[in-house]
C-alpha cells in the first residue's frame, strides 16, 4: 500500500503488458518461491525456469502449482528449446509443455546455429497455441551483430507472432546488448528503440546498474528480464523512484514565501 503522504507513479495492475518483471528461477526451493511471493509477488509478472533446470529439479510439479496459484505464468529456458531443436525433439517438447500446463514458450538461437527462416517458422507454428517469447542476440560476447540486423530480426519475429522479443544479455549481463564488462551498448539500444516500440521488447538486465539505465531511459514501465528473485523488490523501488538512483529531480517550492515580520 502506498503511504498517503507520498506522491508516487502508478504501476498498472496484473496481468501487465508493460512494465514486466521477468524473473529467472535457477532452481528455487518451494520455500524460496514462497518467500519471494510473500515479499514481492505483486511485482513478478513471469518466471523463467532457467536453462534446463525444469528437467532435473525434483520439485517441478509443486513449484508450477505454486506459481499457478498466484497467476504467474512460467516459461522454460530458451536453451532447452534450442536443445530440442538440435535433437529434432520439438514435438516432444510441445507435448511436455501441454502435460505440465505451461502456456508460454521461449524460442531462441543464442547457442545453436539456426537459419532465421526456420526460427520464424517455429515462432509462427507455436504462436498458434502458446504465448511466444522469442530472443534475439548471441550468448557469445565475441559475436557482434550490426544494429540493423537486430532491428530486422526483431521486426520479423514480432510479425511471425512473438508476444515479446527478448534482447539477449545472458544471465550475467555481459553479452548481447551489453559489452563484456556489463556496459550498455547505448547506440544499439537507441537504434532498436527508434524502430520498435519498447513495450514490445523485454530487455534482459540482471545487474542493478543496467536496471537503473533502462528505467532512466524508458521509464518505470520498461520490460526487464533475467531479474534475480532477491532483486525483484529492489527493482520495484527503482521503478517507483524510491532509491537515489531514480529519484526524480526535486521541483522548486512554488509556495509563496512567508511575509517578513516588521521590527518595531
Amino acid at each position: 500500500m502506498t503511504p498517503p503522504f507520498l506522491d508516487l507513479p502508478q504501476r498498472g495492475g496484473k496481468p501487465r503488458q508493460r512494465g514486466l518483471t521477468h524473473v529467472i528461477d535457477r532452481g528455487l526451493s518451494l520455500a524460496e518461491v514462497d518467500g519471494m511471493l510473500e515479499v514481492a509477488g505483486d511485482a513478478v509478472d513471469i518466471v523463467k525456469l532457467g536453462w534446463g533446470t525444469a528437467v532435473v529439479t525434483q520439485n517441478l510439479g509443486v513449484k508450477l502449482a505454486r506459481y499457478r496459484e498466484h497467476d504467474i505464468p512460467v516459461v522454460l529456458g530458451g536453451t532447452l528449446t534450442e536443445l530440442a531443436i538440435s535433437q529434432r525433439r520439438v514435438d516432444e517438447l510441445v507435448g511436455w509443455l501441454r502435460e505440465l500446463g505451461i502456456g508460454h514458450v521461449e524460442i531462441s538461437d543464442g547457442t545453436i546455429t539456426l537459419p532465421h527462416s526456420e526460427k520464424l517458422a517455429l515462432i509462427e507454428r507455436l504462436a498458434g497455441e502458446f504465448t511466444v517469447l522469442s530472443e534475439v542476440g548471441s550468448k557469445d560476447d565475441t559475436r557482434i551483430m550490426a544494429p540493423y540486423v537486430w532491428v530486422e530480426q526483431i521486426e520479423r519475429e514480432l510479425e511471425a507472432g512473438a508476444w515479446k522479443v527478448i534482447a539477449e544479455a545472458r544471465e550475467s549481463g555481459t553479452a548481447g546488448i551489453y559489452r563484456a564488462d556489463g556496459e550498455v551498448r547505448m547506440g544499439l539500444i537507441d537504434e532498436i528503440a527508434h524502430a520498435i516500440a519498447p513495450e514490445r521488447l523485454l530487455f534482459e538486465a540482471p545487474q542493478k546498474e543496467q536496471q537503473v539505465w533502462f528505467v532512466q531511459r524508458f521509464g518505470l514501465d520498461v520490460n526487464l528480464g533475467n531479474i534475480a528473485p532477491q532483486d525483484v523488490l529492489s527493482l520495484e523501488t527503482l521503478r517507483l523512484g524510491l532509491r537515489s538512483d531514480t529519484v526524480p529531480p526535486a521541483q522548486p517550492d512554488e509556495r509563496p514565501a512567508a511575509p517578513e515580520r516588521t521590527q518595531r
